[in-house]
């Protein structure tokens, strides 16, 4: 193997490790004693069963991994509660997934699942330390965030300091610094110098010079005073001195306190404090964030506030790191929650003093949704919990304490000014409640009435103090005449105007028969029959214009309606002219008519049948006349060749058997697709070989003796069939080697089977039959205690048929028997001793 892939390869694995080991430390520094279930929103939950169910962890090891990290056994049972509740509003499916893994914790009656029992055992160590990872995460994904932790978690984000810029002039000069010193004019000479461990530069002629602890400004005046016996120009300004930083030092800053990862880091001499929080991970969950300390030769030189990052963009206290610096992370002091309809809702930490309207503006302030009159709190006491409300006036005078969480709740979604107006309106919708609207004055806002508004009765839907509905009923004819009184409206009443339409049964009138488009069709005002032809697309060819039959409802309004002789409908005869031409005298139609129009007496479209093998002109012919029969199609081919077999000829009749056929195939193969036990309906389904569509004709009798009742009428889609003379008979069904073999006049039915290797064990003999080369059946006959089977003849398809499976009687009916057979014997015992 390559050198280079092995190490390419080797790094990939130390970063891949590296990787995995700083986030099992952040994952074992989690800790969900502060989990408070009845604080989460049913959101918060969700997320938690998504996550569980796309981990495929049991409850055992969920359970197992929230007891290892503190959770308490009380909010345990909470969460299982809340888990099962938000699954059964949702149907069983509370994450939308389609496989429901039944991660759950328990179920409601304490039954643990065992949906993975036996699964856990046969993980091997490593499956079980991911399933943990995995739980934890799930776990952590019910605490709220912190706010500014994601600025350290985030990989992507980088705070290395450009070792590009001009040298600064504050910055101090340490070991290890190259300095760049640069002399121009009449005098021009550059030297590169490293300041030494004593802390001197050598500059070449001048001598040693002390710069370590100098700033770059004060270390340039001390230089050039050296220089200035050298190189004259300098104090006349004839020569200038430049002096810049090269490669700059490494220093070594140690963190300490509540850091991710704590330690002593090494880092460049231009880093500031957030190079080095984020190379520590930044604070932890019970760090501050607002109360960053830099220590430096045992005095606090700076305290740095992240917030004032976040939330201003200032990087104020953001200072210049120096070696053996310490940077110290307090505890936090003051942390509050805030959630609902904020924007931004987290976990804040809050100094002394600041306010409840401190926290809304780090949280973002109220959204569009808020409910903004009052914020609830949950405080804690020296011995339980309290509730509290604040009102908007004291928002920014309310101190929130350490632990409290913050509630801001939705408006409510109702109106306090709103009323409505469905139906015939030009305008229906919402609108705005006015001091004193009335029905006249809103139907007026709507734009008015429709032309098909039904005006004697609308009605209005109130809402009564009790929060149930009643219906007000009025008059708008009399209402907007003024003849009525009007009628004010009050909050959240929906006035419903109805349509004339709305009241009555659709209209429509039917048209059937000889027309090109039949169907039902709307119903108008004034329509005739000629209309609705037209509507229909016309005539037919084969249409005929008189004797159109429409028939009409008729609505009997008397006694007589419930005799027998009443009559159901009326029924007219109409001769029309085929072009519709005539106009005075048109017939009206009335709604629910049902016009039939009649086709022309004696018109066909042409039929056509099929005559294939041997006959001189095989093809497609077309009938002729109705009594048209098989003996006359054969005369039109030609006759029969030489080689024609007229035992074998078929005559195939396609139309609803052929459609009855095809569908008898599709469910044939579904079944056999579907099945999985054997039972009658499967045996059924077996023994039906695809059966024929073949009408068994005898050829030879029709051609000696045409005419008779065998000699039968064609019928559109025939297909008459002359084979030349067959030479093999099939063998197929319930036999040990189904195939087809040569025809012998000698052999019987009982030699053909044995020849196909004799039947099986589920073979049902007796029910064994031939398909004739003409389509005709035979099937065996049974004699006494023998089986008479029909005879062979060439081209001919003999089938067994599968025996109906016998079912075994279940343990359970046989103990019921036996059972029943002795309940009837100690009862016999019983009539016995009573009649002795």
């Amino acid at each position: 193997m390559n050198i280079k892939k092995v190490v390419l390869l080797l790094s990939v694995l130390i970063m891949l490790f590296t990787t995995f080991s700083v986030k099992a430390q952040n994952i074992n520094q989690q800790n969900f004693s502060n989990i408070r279930v009845d604080e989460l929103s049913d959101e918060q939950i969700r997320q938690f069963i998504r996550q569980v169910e796309s981990s495929g962890m049991s409850e055992a090891q969920l359970e197992q991994v929230a007891t290892a990290k503190g959770m308490s056994s009380t909010e345990i049972q909470k969460l299982r509660q809340r888990v099962e509740k938000i699954k059964t509003q949702t149907g069983g499916a509370a994450t939308g997934s389609a496989t429901n893994k039944q991660a759950t914790l328990k179920s409601k009656d304490g039954s643990r699942s065992r949906s993975f029992e036996g699964e856990v055992d046969s993980l091997s160590k490593s499956d079980n330390k991911k399933t943990e990872t995995e739980a934890e995460i799930a776990l952590a994904s019910l605490r709220s965030k912190i706010f500014g932790k994601e600025l350290f978690a985030n990989s992507s984000t980088t705070f290395e300091p450009n070792l590009k810029l001009a040298t600064p002039l504050n910055y101090v000069i340490g070991t290890g610094d190259e300095i760049l010193l640069d002399i121009y004019g009449y005098s021009e000479v550059s030297h590169q110098l490293t300041v030494s461990p004593e802390g001197n530069i050598n500059i070449p002629y001048a001598g040693v010079v002390p710069v370590s602890g100098l700033t770059v400004e004060a270390a340039t005046s001390r230089i050039k005073s050296k220089l200035s016996s050298i190189y004259s120009g300098l104090n006349n300004g004839t020569t200038k001195l430049s002096i810049a930083i090269g490669n700059i030092r490494s220093i070594k800053v140690i963190l300490t306190g509540e850091v991710t990862k704590p330690g002593t880091y090494t880092l460049p001499s231009l880093a500031t404090v957030f190079n080095a929080l984020y190379s520590s991970g930044g604070p932890t969950e019970n760090g501050s964030f607002r109360a960053i300390e830099v220590i430096r030769s045992g005095k606090k030189i700076a305290t740095l506030d992240v917030y004032d990052f976040l939330l201003k963009g200032d990087l104020k206290n953001n200072v210049r790191l120096q070696d053996q610096d310490i940077i110290r992370i307090p505890t936090y002091l003051n942390r509050v929650e805030i959630v609902g309809e904020v924007k931004r809702p987290a976990i804040f930490e809050l100094k002394n003093g600041e306010s409840l309207q401190n926290l809304l503006d780090f949280a973002g302030g109220f959204t569009e949704r808020a409910y903004q009159a009052r914020i609830k709190v949950l405080k804690n006491t020296a011995t339980e919990r309290k509730i509290s409300d604040v009102v908007a006036d004291a928002f920014s005078t309310y101190k929130p304490h350490t632990g409290d969480k913050f509630f801001v709740n939705e408006i409510l979604d109702r109106f306090e000014n709103r009323v409505s107006v469905t139906g015939a309106v030009f305008r229906p919708g919402q609108y705005e409640l006015t001091s004193g609207l009335t029905v006249k004055e809103l139907i007026k806002k709507a734009e008015g009435l429709k032309e098909d508004a039904f005006k004697t009765r609308a009605y209005i839907v109130r809402l009564t103090p009790l929060n149930d509905t009643e219906i007000i009923s009025l008059n708008l004819e009399t209402l907007l005449n003024g003849s009525g009184p009007d009628v004010l409206l009050k909050r959240e009443d929906v006035l419903h105007i109805s349509s004339i339409f709305d009241l009555r049964e659709e209209y429509s009138v039917t048209i059937d028969g000889e027309v090109r488009n039949p169907g039902q069709f709307d119903y108008a005002e004034n329509i005739s029959l000629e209309d609705l032809i037209i509507q229909a697309g016309g005539f037919k060819e084969s249409a005929s214009p008189q004797r159109i039959e429409i028939s009409r409802r008729v609505i009997n309004t008397d006694s007589a309606a419930i005799s027998a002789t009443a009559k159901t409908a009326q029924v007219f005869q109409i001769d029309i002219n085929k072009d519709l031409s005539d106009i005075a005298s048109r017939f009206i139609l009335k709604p629910f008519d049902i016009v039939v129009v009649r086709g022309t007496p004696g018109y066909e479209t042409q039929k056509q049948v099929r005559i294939e093998g041997e006959v001189l002109y095989p093809g497609i012919y077309s009938i002729t006349r109705k009594d048209e029969r098989i003996s006359d199609l054969i005369q039109r081919a030609g006759g029969l060749t030489q080689l024609a077999y007229p035992k074998g000829a078929s005559l195939k009749r396609e139309g609803k058997m052929a459609n009855q056929l095809d569908q008898e195939k599709e469910e044939l193969k579904i079944q056999q697709f579907k099945k999985n036990s054997k039972d009658s309906t499967d045996v059924q389904l077996e023994n039906k070989v695809i059966r024929n569509n073949f009408v068994g004709i005898n050829l030879e009798e029709i051609l000696r003796v045409s005419g008779k009742s065998n000699d039968l009428f064609l019928e559109e889609g025939d297909i008459i069939s002359i084979p030349k003379e067959l030479q093999t008979v099939k063998v197929s069904g319930e036999v040990l080697s189904p195939n087809t073999m040569l025809y012998v006049k000698s052999k019987g039915f009982k030699r053909y089977i044995n020849n196909a290797g004799g039947f099986s064990q589920k073979a049902l003999k007796s029910r064994a039959y031939i398909i004739y080369a003409n389509g005709s059946v035979k099937s065996t006959r049974k004699f006494l205690f023998f089986n008479n089977y029909p005879v062979v003849t060439t081209g001919a398809e003999i089938f067994v048929p599968k025996a109906e499976e016998k079912r075994k009687m279940t343990t359970g009916e046989t103990v019921g028997l036996i059972s029943g057979l002795a309940s009837l014997g100690a009862i016999v015992l019983g009539i016995m001793n009573m009649v002795k």
